[in-house]
């Protein structure tokens, strides 16, 4: 069984006017100077899953300049045994809209279809760089595996805004609060869980796979507090916390203070302390032991989203990578300047040309 996008078209996204790639679910090596638009290409595909995608855009940011009209993406999706049709727009400005098979769906039913991973430049600095950025991987990863999970964060989130908002005003009456903390300390706990069980698939994954890329042990931290594992201990840590919280203007125990710690297993080394190297080759790892454990999971492997990695490998690791992603069967969608980058996968891959003219970004198939 496989997951892949066998047809993409983009309409006024980005750089792109106008522009159609038929796919037949090998990776895909796209190169061409910087600016061209091959970033762009990673993007609309990374909105084929639930959330803002890897840029982490407002629908508005996505038009392309000076057109201004809206865009579309369009996508002809295999995943498992079934065929999907998959419209993703926004007009004026809008907030992105999304059918599949030519019905109204949320994010959610998305989430249950499709699988997408990605691994961009931006996060090479993810290990030396603050929590948020950190919690924002752990959570993609465990999004991958539980859709839900992305309910349980916005319902907390929303009860967090307005307990925060009642903390600011020095509001003591606890009848205000209690609503809102066991709203908090259901989606949290939730939360908490699904995180905790997403570090144990990515441990079993890369405990199972003979891989070039080392191994990362992961501890999932708390920057301040301790997160209760019970619904009804995190309950009662809320309201015991209202004094300092109103005192702080903010919550400041809960899963939003979490923090993700790695390892480089085979030396002992904490990741912030590693080499810039050995930090994208850990990050590669984790992003190819999620997409092992999600094959495992979901019936197929992720699509994945790979922008510049190639280019920061020496010549072993990159040959290890492509060769990791053919045994996977994964439809990876790898961008590159040059097209030496890609060699080691021949055949075994989908290669296009993006150039630009006159602001437009131009693809053109290979091979």
């Amino acid at each position: 069984m496989a997951l892949y996008l066998s047809s993409l078209t983009l309409s006024h996204f980005r750089s792109h006017h106008a522009a159609q790639m038929a796919l037949d679910g090998r990776p895909i090596a796209i190169y061409g100077p910087n600016g061209a638009g091959k970033t762009n290409i990673l993007e609309a595909v990374s909105l084929f899953s639930p959330g803002r995608g890897i840029r982490r855009s407002a629908a508005q940011d996505m038009a392309r300049r000076p057109d201004a009209i809206g865009w579309k993406l369009t996508g002809h999706l295999r995943s498992l045994h079934q065929t999907h049709e998959v419209e993703i727009w926004s007009e004026g400005g809008n907030a992105r809209q999304l059918k599949i098979d030519s019905k109204p769906a949320s994010q959610i039913a998305l989430g249950r279809i499709a699988r997408v991973l990605w691994l961009i430049p931006s996060m090479d600095r993810l290990w030396i760089e603050g929590a948020e950025g950190r919690r924002r991987f752990l959570d993609r990863m465990t999004l991958s595996f539980m859709p839900s999970h992305a309910e349980a964060t916005l319902a907390y989130e929303k009860a967090m805004r307005e307990r925060n908002r009642l903390l600011k005003d020095q509001v003591r009456d606890g009848h205000w609060y209690v609503a809102l903390e066991r709203q908090m300390a259901e989606a949290g706990t939730a939360i908490h869980a699904n995180r905790l069980a997403a570090i144990e698939q990515i441990a079993g994954a890369q405990a199972e796979a003979q891989t070039a890329f080392p191994a990362a042990e992961l501890e999932l931290t708390m920057t301040e507090g301790e997160m209760p594992s019970a619904e009804a201990d995190f309950r009662d840590a809320l309201h015991e916390s209202r004094f300092r919280d109103i005192a702080a203007g903010r919550t400041l125990i809960g899963p939003h203070r979490a923090d993700l710690y790695g390892v480089y297993a085979a030396k002992g080394v904490p990741a912030a302390d590693c080499s810039t190297g050995e930090q994208k080759a850990l990050l590669v790892s984790l992003i190819l032991a999620n997409a092992r454990a999600l094959a495992r999971d979901f019936g197929a492997p992720p699509i994945l989203l790979l922008d510049e990695v190639a280019a920061h490998l020496d010549a072993q690791r990159r040959a290890a990578l492509y060769d990791e992603i053919c045994a996977l069967g994964a439809q990876a969608w790898m961008t590159g300047t040059g097209a030496e980058l890609f060699e080691e996968m021949g055949n075994r891959a989908d290669h296009f040309h993006v150039g630009e003219t006159d602001g437009m970004s131009q693809i053109e198939k290979i091979s």
